[in-house]
């Protein structure tokens, strides 16, 4: 057994290696077909459901970020201009408005949630 040193997404994490053949000098090396062995962590899942279809009233993130607050809840009845979700994005907050008047008839977010520029975040009817 080999231990290495791997760097992922910034974190350094110790593997353990088995040397599983041997190298033919006039050859590439041979690579076993078996499971990696890791201690990197699991993908982090988004914390928000697959993408919303975006539909006329619907208002959708202009930038990714994390969802700092959800100023409206559903039934509430809001006006084109008014800020319905605060968006953070490289430590600067950014108001989301409303994109039309109407009632508020879903929200697809919450606070805490990671966004992607173009993400449903509240459907207004």
């Amino acid at each position: 057994m080999k231990k290495f040193n791997i760097k992922v997404d910034g974190v350094m994490h110790e593997v353990e290696v088995e040397e599983v053949g041997t190298y033919e000098s006039s050859s590439a090396p041979k690579v076993a077909s078996s499971a990696p062995i890791s201690n990197a962590p699991a993908p982090v899942q988004n914390s928000i459901s697959p993408k919303t279809k975006v539909g006329e009233g619907t208002v959708v993130s202009p930038l990714q970020g994390t969802v700092q607050s959800v100023k409206v809840k559903v039934g509430d009845m809001v006006k084109a201009g008014d800020v319905i979700a605060i968006v953070e994005a490289m430590k600067m907050e950014n108001d989301i408005p409303a994109t039309t008047s109407g009632k508020v008839s879903a929200i697809h977010v919450s606070a805490g949630a990671k966004v992607s520029a173009g993400d449903a975040i509240i459907d207004i009817s």
